[in-house]
């Protein structure tokens, strides 16, 4: 086995903090476990909203913002698309199906769904990096829920620490240059913001 490969799966370091964490849920109060199930599950679409209200407070702001603000949907796929490849190369089993007597909230991916790095951790931490460079709020409240985001998907028993941990931090160098990159497109946005589109761009009156 190779020294990256053993620090995944069952064998990993952290096989053990996986362990505790599932053992805290099989013992919790149903009501929490639901709550965090619930939201390690459709959690992911409050992003969506808050990438939303992101291109809706820059419209008042300058073109750079706004770049950024209609790039953050891309830069989220973007990063998705690496990560996919890279679970693709890996092939980390899931502790669910690798751990036995492991505890899962949810039902357990198929065995060709592979573990490293997690996809929701990658699109939490990507999105929350995008909303940062557009609205430091936004992007605070994003990165607070990219970590309970990421807890989660090891609290319903579907990850190991070291594939939401891994997700954050590819979801996070990807998303850091590409959304400043975005703000190179500014131009196009000032001239977009002068036509059909201005609406959709802008909310500050026409001048001239």
């Amino acid at each position: 086995m190779s020294p990256v490969m053993s620090l995944l799966g069952p064998d990993s370091p952290d096989a053990g903090l996986y362990t505790e964490i599932t053992g805290l849920a099989r013992n919790s109060p149903d009501i929490l476990d639901d709550m965090v199930a619930v939201y390690s599950a459709v959690g992911l679409a409050l992003f969506a909203v808050a990438m939303a209200a992101a291109w809706w407070l820059a419209r008042r702001a300058d073109c750079g913002t706004m770049a950024r603000a209609l790039a953050a949907p891309l830069v989220v796929v973007a990063a998705y698309g690496v990560n996919t490849m890279v679970k693709g190369l890996v092939h980390e089993t899931r502790p669910c199906r690798a751990i036995p007597g492991s505890f899962a909230l949810e039902n357990c991916p198929p065995a060709s769904d592979w573990s490293f790095p997690s996809n929701h951790a990658v699109i939490a931490f990507a999105a929350a990096t995008a909303l940062w460079a557009v609205n430091r709020w936004l992007g605070a409240a994003g990165m607070a829920a990219a970590v309970v985001m990421a807890a989660s998907r090891v609290w319903v028993g579907v990850h190991y620490p070291h594939d939401v941990a891994a997700g954050a931090v590819v979801g996070l160098v990807l998303a850091a240059p590409l959304t400043a990159a975005a703000a190179r497109t500014s131009p196009l946005v000032e001239r977009a913001r002068a036509g059909r589109l201005r609406s959709l761009l802008s909310a500050r009156p026409a001048t001239g």
